[in-house]
């Protein structure tokens, strides 16, 4: 006779096995755009693709059919440059047809190389400028929280190198200010920028400090840890509107995590990948995964 906690254990092993297949699902997605342009931000999509599983094929309250359906929750994605991310994750909540992954950044198509709220079912806002999708959070936030729908949640994609915008920190102020519990940020920790490493640029540690001394409640995990990013996930919509403090995951991440052949380019920000290299990206990613899964 199997036992509550046999069962509980069973449960949780399906909920990872799912989310990991998700995972994988989108860095293929993500490959598959790369490969179409033959370049792109390639590294940033394939490390942050276990946070974005965990949070769409996991936690994420929408309607694949219905993407503006008003009981949904948000996810923003303040880095625009992190579309062919959000695509994938989009294909794999089955918000758009996977076969238009292949359009990515084409002439037409309605995935453009930066994320367009006018363009893609299910993306929020438009991102570019970084510095504005943590403010737009906090009004969506509020705004729910006025109609009496804060059980809906806001999630906030941003990135280390947005932290060096004024206006995030802005927001973090107005958000613990407004005790906006139905807030969620997740920063992506990939130590770099345009201009080169994160710290070098503008040193940002210690994190931790810096957000809980803006009122968020705090917590770090390695955001390619999916049984890390789910636990984080799991105390922030457990404790969300009602402890009234916003929350944020800082999720340290690995550029084009889970691709060994992309992982050792020396310039990771933009990455431009010979035509061959691709078939050998999408081997060593589905022998990766089949490992993982044995």
């Amino acid at each position: 006779m199997t036992t509550v906690e046999e069962h509980r254990t069973t449960v949780e092993r399906e909920r990872h096995a799912r989310v990991a297949d998700a995972a994988y699902e989108i860095r293929m997605g993500v490959l598959e755009q790369g490969e179409a342009q033959g370049e792109g931000y390639v590294g940033q999509a394939l490390g942050i693709a276990d946070v974005l599983a965990a949070v769409y094929c996991d936690k994420l309250k929408y309607r694949a059919d219905d993407p503006e359906w008003e009981g949904r929750d948000r996810f923003l994605l303040s880095i625009g440059h992190y579309a062919l991310a959000s695509y994938a994750a989009l294909a794999a909540a089955g918000v758009i047809p996977r076969e238009e992954l292949q359009t990515y950044a084409a002439d037409g198509s309605r995935l453009p190389m930066s994320g367009m709220k006018t363009y893609t079912p299910g993306m929020e806002i438009s991102g570019g400028s970084l510095g504005h999708g943590l403010g737009q959070a906090v009004g969506m936030a509020l705004g729910l929280r006025v109609q009496g729908r804060d059980d809906q949640l806001v999630y906030n994609l941003l990135s280390d190198g947005e932290l060096n915008e004024g206006s995030t920190w802005e927001a973090a102020m107005s958000a613990s200010h407004w005790q906006l519990g139905n807030l969620i940020a997740l920063v992506d920790l990939n130590g770099l920028q345009a201009d080169g490493r994160t710290d070098d640029v503008l040193r940002l540690e210690p994190q931790e400090e810096r957000w809980a001394s803006f009122g968020w409640d705090v917590q770090r995990v390695d955001g390619n840890d999916l049984e890390a990013v789910l636990a984080a996930l799991d105390h922030v919509t457990e404790t969300a509107a009602a402890q009234g403090v916003p929350k944020v995951i800082l999720c340290d991440t690995r550029l084009a995590n889970g691709v060994p052949v992309l992982e050792a380019k020396d310039k990771l920000h933009f990455l431009r990948v010979a035509a061959e290299e691709w078939p050998i990206a999408k081997e060593q990613l589905t022998a990766g995964h089949r490992e993982a899964q044995s």
